[in-house]
Protein backbone atom coordinates (compact mmCIF):
# COMPACT_ATOMS: atom_id res chain seq x y z
CA UNK A 1 0.00 0.00 0.00
CA UNK A 2 1.55 3.30 -0.67
CA UNK A 3 0.91 5.24 2.24
CA UNK A 4 2.86 2.31 4.33
CA UNK A 5 5.70 2.43 1.38
CA UNK A 6 5.80 6.57 1.98
CA UNK A 7 5.61 5.99 5.68
CA UNK A 8 8.62 3.83 5.69
CA UNK A 9 10.68 6.24 4.05
CA UNK A 10 10.43 8.97 6.96
CA UNK A 11 11.58 6.26 10.01
CA UNK A 12 15.43 7.42 9.06
CA UNK A 13 14.26 11.12 10.31
CA UNK A 14 11.98 9.99 13.02
CA UNK A 15 14.68 8.25 14.60
CA UNK A 16 16.94 11.37 14.74
CA UNK A 17 14.21 12.65 16.93
CA UNK A 18 12.95 11.56 20.74
CA UNK A 19 10.78 8.77 20.20
CA UNK A 20 8.15 10.31 22.36
CA UNK A 21 8.22 13.40 19.74
CA UNK A 22 8.69 11.24 16.75
CA UNK A 23 5.50 9.55 17.94
CA UNK A 24 3.43 12.95 18.28
CA UNK A 25 4.41 13.95 14.46
CA UNK A 26 3.09 10.36 13.72
CA UNK A 27 0.15 10.71 14.80
CA UNK A 28 -0.32 14.41 13.66
CA UNK A 29 0.30 13.12 10.31
CA UNK A 30 -1.77 10.55 10.20
CA UNK A 31 -4.63 12.49 11.85
CA UNK A 32 -4.26 15.09 8.73
CA UNK A 33 -4.18 12.56 6.12
CA UNK A 34 -7.40 12.41 3.51
CA UNK A 35 -9.37 9.24 4.56
CA UNK A 36 -8.04 6.45 3.10
CA UNK A 37 -10.53 3.83 0.73
CA UNK A 38 -11.12 0.88 2.84
CA UNK A 39 -8.75 -1.99 1.75
CA UNK A 40 -10.22 -5.39 0.19
CA UNK A 41 -9.00 -8.01 2.07
CA UNK A 42 -8.76 -11.32 1.65
CA UNK A 43 -12.21 -13.57 2.20
CA UNK A 44 -9.53 -16.43 3.64
CA UNK A 45 -8.46 -13.54 6.68
CA UNK A 46 -11.72 -12.90 7.87
CA UNK A 47 -12.04 -13.54 11.42
CA UNK A 48 -15.52 -13.81 13.91
CA UNK A 49 -15.06 -13.69 17.54
CA UNK A 50 -16.68 -12.99 20.57
CA UNK A 51 -19.81 -11.75 18.29
CA UNK A 52 -17.64 -9.20 16.10
CA UNK A 53 -16.48 -10.18 12.28
CA UNK A 54 -13.25 -9.09 11.88
CA UNK A 55 -11.91 -8.46 7.72
CA UNK A 56 -8.40 -9.69 9.21
CA UNK A 57 -7.01 -10.62 12.44
CA UNK A 58 -4.53 -7.87 12.54
CA UNK A 59 -4.84 -5.27 15.15
CA UNK A 60 -2.89 -2.24 16.52
CA UNK A 61 -2.74 -2.57 19.82
CA UNK A 62 -3.56 0.14 22.37
CA UNK A 63 -1.08 2.99 23.58
CA UNK A 64 -0.25 3.87 19.68
CA UNK A 65 -3.76 6.03 19.54
CA UNK A 66 -3.96 6.99 23.02
CA UNK A 67 -6.48 9.42 22.99
CA UNK A 68 -8.26 8.03 19.96
CA UNK A 69 -7.22 10.27 17.26
CA UNK A 70 -6.92 8.33 14.54
CA UNK A 71 -8.40 5.02 14.17
CA UNK A 72 -9.84 5.43 10.77
CA UNK A 73 -6.50 6.46 9.29
CA UNK A 74 -5.20 3.04 11.37
CA UNK A 75 -8.20 0.63 9.95
CA UNK A 76 -7.05 2.66 6.00
CA UNK A 77 -3.89 1.21 6.60
CA UNK A 78 -4.62 -1.77 5.95
CA UNK A 79 -5.37 -3.07 9.98
CA UNK A 80 -8.23 -5.65 10.69
CA UNK A 81 -8.73 -3.41 14.19
CA UNK A 82 -7.94 -0.79 15.71
CA UNK A 83 -7.38 -0.14 19.57
CA UNK A 84 -7.58 2.95 21.27
CA UNK A 85 -6.39 4.54 24.98
CA UNK A 86 -5.58 3.53 27.23
CA UNK A 87 -8.12 5.90 28.37
CA UNK A 88 -9.02 6.78 32.31
CA UNK A 89 -11.52 8.92 33.87
CA UNK A 90 -9.54 12.46 34.10
CA UNK A 91 -6.72 13.41 32.02
CA UNK A 92 -3.18 12.85 33.54
CA UNK A 93 0.26 13.57 32.34
CA UNK A 94 1.90 10.13 32.93
CA UNK A 95 5.40 10.42 34.31
CA UNK A 96 8.03 12.44 33.48
CA UNK A 97 10.25 12.72 29.87
CA UNK A 98 11.80 11.02 28.69
CA UNK A 99 9.99 7.99 29.04
CA UNK A 100 9.74 6.34 25.75
CA UNK A 101 13.67 4.62 25.02
CA UNK A 102 14.39 2.93 21.65
CA UNK A 103 16.65 -0.13 21.64
CA UNK A 104 17.23 -0.06 17.89
CA UNK A 105 19.71 -3.24 18.00
CA UNK A 106 17.35 -5.08 19.68
CA UNK A 107 14.10 -3.81 17.64
CA UNK A 108 12.95 -3.67 21.18
CA UNK A 109 11.04 -0.15 23.33
CA UNK A 110 10.80 0.38 26.46
CA UNK A 111 8.45 3.17 28.02
CA UNK A 112 7.26 4.17 31.39
CA UNK A 113 4.62 6.19 29.71
CA UNK A 114 2.23 5.54 33.11
CA UNK A 115 -1.28 6.39 31.57
CA UNK A 116 -0.70 9.71 29.82
CA UNK A 117 -4.30 10.81 27.99
CA UNK A 118 -6.77 12.99 27.54
CA UNK A 119 -9.46 11.41 29.79
CA UNK A 120 -12.86 10.17 28.72
CA UNK A 121 -14.06 13.18 27.76
CA UNK A 122 -11.93 13.80 24.87
CA UNK A 123 -11.74 10.40 23.20
CA UNK A 124 -15.07 10.06 23.79
CA UNK A 125 -15.94 13.17 21.55
CA UNK A 126 -13.89 11.69 18.96
CA UNK A 127 -15.45 8.80 18.67
CA UNK A 128 -18.48 10.00 18.84
CA UNK A 129 -17.52 12.22 15.85
CA UNK A 130 -17.07 8.92 14.06
CA UNK A 131 -20.22 7.54 14.87
CA UNK A 132 -21.48 5.76 11.79
CA UNK A 133 -18.04 4.81 10.13
CA UNK A 134 -17.68 1.17 9.45
CA UNK A 135 -14.32 -0.58 11.15
CA UNK A 136 -14.03 -2.47 14.43
CA UNK A 137 -12.94 0.28 17.53
CA UNK A 138 -12.24 -1.25 20.73
CA UNK A 139 -11.77 1.00 23.60
CA UNK A 140 -9.05 0.08 26.52
CA UNK A 141 -9.91 1.20 29.90
CA UNK A 142 -7.88 2.27 32.78
CA UNK A 143 -7.44 3.79 35.97
CA UNK A 144 -6.07 7.29 36.87
CA UNK A 145 -2.75 7.01 39.40
CA UNK A 146 -4.24 8.76 42.19
CA UNK A 147 -8.00 6.82 42.18
CA UNK A 148 -9.38 5.72 45.68
CA UNK A 149 -11.31 2.73 44.04
CA UNK A 150 -9.76 1.56 40.98
CA UNK A 151 -12.23 -0.60 39.76
CA UNK A 152 -14.80 2.21 39.61
CA UNK A 153 -12.51 4.21 36.88
CA UNK A 154 -13.13 0.61 34.82
CA UNK A 155 -17.14 1.02 35.90
CA UNK A 156 -16.47 4.35 34.70
CA UNK A 157 -14.96 3.45 31.57
CA UNK A 158 -17.39 0.94 30.14
CA UNK A 159 -20.64 3.54 31.24
CA UNK A 160 -18.73 6.26 29.04
CA UNK A 161 -17.60 4.33 25.98
CA UNK A 162 -20.83 2.23 25.51
CA UNK A 163 -22.17 3.95 22.69
CA UNK A 164 -18.98 3.92 20.58
CA UNK A 165 -16.84 1.16 21.78
CA UNK A 166 -16.87 -1.99 19.50
CA UNK A 167 -15.61 -3.87 22.40
CA UNK A 168 -13.84 -2.97 25.85
CA UNK A 169 -10.35 -3.80 27.00
CA UNK A 170 -9.93 -3.73 30.57
CA UNK A 171 -5.94 -3.11 31.39
CA UNK A 172 -4.28 -3.48 34.08
CA UNK A 173 -1.47 -5.14 33.44
CA UNK A 174 0.79 -1.96 32.81
CA UNK A 175 3.48 -1.99 34.87
CA UNK A 176 3.73 1.97 34.88
CA UNK A 177 1.06 2.66 37.24
CA UNK A 178 2.10 2.14 40.96
CA UNK A 179 -0.01 -1.11 41.93
CA UNK A 180 -2.33 -1.44 39.01
CA UNK A 181 -1.00 -5.76 38.59
CA UNK A 182 -2.23 -5.87 41.59
CA UNK A 183 -5.92 -6.16 40.33
CA UNK A 184 -4.96 -9.22 38.74
CA UNK A 185 -4.86 -10.84 42.01
CA UNK A 186 -7.79 -13.37 42.14
CA UNK A 187 -9.93 -11.94 44.74
CA UNK A 188 -9.22 -8.15 43.37
CA UNK A 189 -9.83 -9.40 39.77
CA UNK A 190 -13.34 -11.30 41.01
CA UNK A 191 -14.56 -8.01 42.40
CA UNK A 192 -13.38 -6.00 39.16
CA UNK A 193 -14.86 -8.04 36.53
CA UNK A 194 -18.22 -8.26 38.36
CA UNK A 195 -18.18 -4.67 38.36
CA UNK A 196 -17.08 -4.21 35.20
CA UNK A 197 -19.55 -7.09 33.61
CA UNK A 198 -22.38 -5.33 35.65
CA UNK A 199 -21.65 -1.78 34.80
CA UNK A 200 -21.77 -3.52 30.58
CA UNK A 201 -25.15 -5.23 31.34
CA UNK A 202 -26.57 -1.87 32.71
CA UNK A 203 -25.65 -0.64 29.58
CA UNK A 204 -26.86 -3.32 26.69
CA UNK A 205 -30.09 -1.99 26.80
CA UNK A 206 -29.23 1.23 25.61
CA UNK A 207 -26.02 0.28 23.60
CA UNK A 208 -25.92 -3.62 22.85
CA UNK A 209 -23.74 -6.19 24.40
CA UNK A 210 -20.01 -5.02 24.32
CA UNK A 211 -17.84 -7.83 24.61
CA UNK A 212 -15.32 -7.28 27.18
CA UNK A 213 -11.15 -8.30 27.01
CA UNK A 214 -9.31 -8.66 29.93
CA UNK A 215 -5.13 -7.86 28.95
CA UNK A 216 -2.42 -9.56 31.38
CA UNK A 217 1.05 -9.10 31.59
CA UNK A 218 3.61 -11.61 30.58
CA UNK A 219 4.91 -11.67 33.78
CA UNK A 220 2.57 -13.54 35.76
CA UNK A 221 3.77 -17.03 37.69
CA UNK A 222 1.93 -20.06 36.25
CA UNK A 223 -0.17 -20.36 39.22
CA UNK A 224 -1.37 -16.53 39.10
CA UNK A 225 -1.99 -17.29 35.59
CA UNK A 226 -4.15 -20.65 36.67
CA UNK A 227 -6.42 -18.32 39.05
CA UNK A 228 -6.65 -15.41 36.23
CA UNK A 229 -7.74 -17.56 33.59
CA UNK A 230 -10.11 -19.61 36.44
CA UNK A 231 -11.76 -15.89 37.37
CA UNK A 232 -12.20 -15.29 33.85
CA UNK A 233 -14.21 -18.27 32.61
CA UNK A 234 -16.32 -17.82 35.74
CA UNK A 235 -17.63 -14.65 35.45
CA UNK A 236 -17.64 -15.28 31.58
CA UNK A 237 -15.65 -12.29 29.90
CA UNK A 238 -15.26 -12.30 26.24
CA UNK A 239 -11.73 -12.82 25.57
CA UNK A 240 -8.15 -12.39 27.05
CA UNK A 241 -5.38 -10.37 25.51
CA UNK A 242 -1.71 -11.89 26.19
CA UNK A 243 0.26 -9.62 26.66
CA UNK A 244 0.99 -6.55 27.64
CA UNK A 245 5.14 -5.14 28.32
CA UNK A 246 7.45 -7.14 30.47
CA UNK A 247 9.20 -5.71 33.67
CA UNK A 248 12.24 -8.71 32.76
CA UNK A 249 14.76 -7.97 30.34
CA UNK A 250 16.83 -10.88 28.51
CA UNK A 251 20.10 -11.68 28.93
CA UNK A 252 20.55 -11.61 24.83
CA UNK A 253 19.67 -7.95 25.16
CA UNK A 254 22.51 -6.21 23.01
CA UNK A 255 21.21 -2.33 24.52
CA UNK A 256 22.07 -3.19 27.73
CA UNK A 257 22.30 0.07 28.73
CA UNK A 258 19.21 1.23 27.26
CA UNK A 259 16.96 -1.73 28.66
CA UNK A 260 18.07 -0.36 32.18
CA UNK A 261 15.60 2.21 32.25
CA UNK A 262 12.46 1.52 34.05
CA UNK A 263 9.25 0.62 32.21
CA UNK A 264 7.49 -2.23 30.12
CA UNK A 265 9.95 -3.78 27.32
CA UNK A 266 8.10 -4.61 24.22
CA UNK A 267 9.44 -5.36 20.67
CA UNK A 268 10.97 -8.27 19.33
CA UNK A 269 12.95 -9.65 22.52
CA UNK A 270 9.40 -9.47 24.13
CA UNK A 271 8.49 -12.14 21.43
CA UNK A 272 9.44 -15.43 23.48
CA UNK A 273 8.23 -14.65 26.67
CA UNK A 274 4.68 -13.55 25.46
CA UNK A 275 3.72 -16.00 23.30
CA UNK A 276 4.72 -18.41 25.46
CA UNK A 277 2.68 -16.99 28.05
CA UNK A 278 -0.27 -17.14 24.93
CA UNK A 279 0.30 -21.07 24.68
CA UNK A 280 -0.71 -21.49 28.68
CA UNK A 281 -3.21 -19.74 28.59
CA UNK A 282 -4.44 -21.07 25.56
CA UNK A 283 -4.44 -24.69 27.23
CA UNK A 284 -5.96 -23.13 30.16
CA UNK A 285 -9.11 -21.77 28.82
CA UNK A 286 -10.25 -25.04 26.69
CA UNK A 287 -12.00 -22.64 23.98
CA UNK A 288 -14.17 -20.75 26.28
CA UNK A 289 -13.43 -18.00 24.85
CA UNK A 290 -10.99 -16.82 21.74
CA UNK A 291 -7.18 -15.42 22.98
CA UNK A 292 -5.83 -11.89 21.40
CA UNK A 293 -1.64 -12.49 20.96
CA UNK A 294 0.22 -9.48 21.54
CA UNK A 295 4.18 -9.15 21.80
CA UNK A 296 6.95 -9.11 19.55
CA UNK A 297 5.23 -9.54 16.37
CA UNK A 298 7.78 -8.41 13.70
CA UNK A 299 7.21 -10.29 10.49
CA UNK A 300 4.86 -12.58 8.79
CA UNK A 301 5.89 -15.85 10.55
CA UNK A 302 6.36 -14.61 14.11
CA UNK A 303 2.35 -13.39 13.38
CA UNK A 304 1.68 -17.17 12.08
CA UNK A 305 3.63 -18.46 15.15
CA UNK A 306 1.66 -16.09 17.44
CA UNK A 307 -1.77 -17.96 15.61
CA UNK A 308 -0.32 -21.47 16.09
CA UNK A 309 0.33 -20.54 20.13
CA UNK A 310 -3.50 -19.75 20.57
CA UNK A 311 -3.89 -16.36 19.15
CA UNK A 312 -7.77 -16.00 17.60
CA UNK A 313 -6.77 -12.35 16.59
CA UNK A 314 -3.67 -10.55 16.98
CA UNK A 315 -1.97 -7.26 17.76
CA UNK A 316 0.93 -5.28 17.00
CA UNK A 317 2.58 -1.47 17.80
CA UNK A 318 6.01 -1.70 18.61
CA UNK A 319 7.29 -3.38 15.49
CA UNK A 320 5.76 -0.17 13.49
CA UNK A 321 8.46 1.83 15.26
CA UNK A 322 11.60 -0.13 13.24
CA UNK A 323 9.87 -1.64 10.10
CA UNK A 324 6.61 1.25 9.51
CA UNK A 325 2.88 0.89 8.69
CA UNK A 326 4.09 -1.11 4.95
CA UNK A 327 4.52 -4.44 7.84
CA UNK A 328 0.79 -4.52 8.29
CA UNK A 329 0.33 -5.22 4.25
CA UNK A 330 3.57 -8.09 4.41
CA UNK A 331 2.03 -9.62 7.23
CA UNK A 332 -1.39 -9.89 5.57
CA UNK A 333 0.31 -11.04 2.26
CA UNK A 334 2.31 -13.58 4.33
CA UNK A 335 -0.74 -14.82 5.95
CA UNK A 336 -2.38 -15.59 2.70
CA UNK A 337 0.99 -17.54 1.39
CA UNK A 338 0.60 -19.61 4.17
CA UNK A 339 -3.33 -20.39 4.31
CA UNK A 340 -2.72 -21.46 0.65
CA UNK A 341 0.62 -23.24 0.83
CA UNK A 342 -1.68 -25.60 3.61
CA UNK A 343 -4.93 -25.73 1.61
CA UNK A 344 -7.04 -23.76 3.97
CA UNK A 345 -9.76 -21.49 3.63
CA UNK A 346 -9.74 -19.82 6.75
CA UNK A 347 -6.89 -19.61 9.81
CA UNK A 348 -9.64 -21.27 12.14
CA UNK A 349 -7.67 -24.53 12.25
CA UNK A 350 -4.27 -22.97 12.43
CA UNK A 351 -5.49 -21.53 15.93
CA UNK A 352 -3.15 -23.21 18.83
CA UNK A 353 -2.53 -26.29 17.39
CA UNK A 354 0.85 -25.62 18.54
CA UNK A 355 0.20 -24.58 21.72
CA UNK A 356 1.47 -27.76 23.61
CA UNK A 357 4.57 -27.72 22.29
CA UNK A 358 5.46 -24.28 22.68
CA UNK A 359 4.66 -24.65 26.72
CA UNK A 360 7.41 -27.28 26.29
CA UNK A 361 10.04 -25.03 25.22
CA UNK A 362 11.96 -23.21 27.75
CA UNK A 363 12.21 -19.37 27.13
CA UNK A 364 15.43 -18.77 28.26
CA UNK A 365 17.57 -15.69 29.56
CA UNK A 366 15.06 -13.34 31.27
CA UNK A 367 15.88 -11.46 33.90
CA UNK A 368 13.53 -10.36 36.81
Amino acid sequence: MLAGRLGALALPLLHRMDAETAHGLTIQALSRMPPLPRPDHDPRLRVEAFGLNFPNPVGIAAGFDKNAEVPDAMLGLGFGFAEVGTLTPKPQAGNPRPRIFRLPADEGVVNRLGFNNEGHAAGLARLKARAGRPGIVGVNIGANKDASDRAADYVQGVEAFAEVASYFTVNISSPNTPGLRDLQHEAALDDLLARVLAAREAAAGRHGRKPVLLKIAPDLALTDLDSVVAVARRRGIDGLIVSNTTVSRPASLREQGIAKEAGGLSGKPLFPLATRMLAEAFLRVEGAFPLVGVGGIHSAETAWAKIEAGATLIQLYSALVYKGAALVDDILAGLVRRLVAERLESLAPVVGRRAAEVVRQPVEGFLG
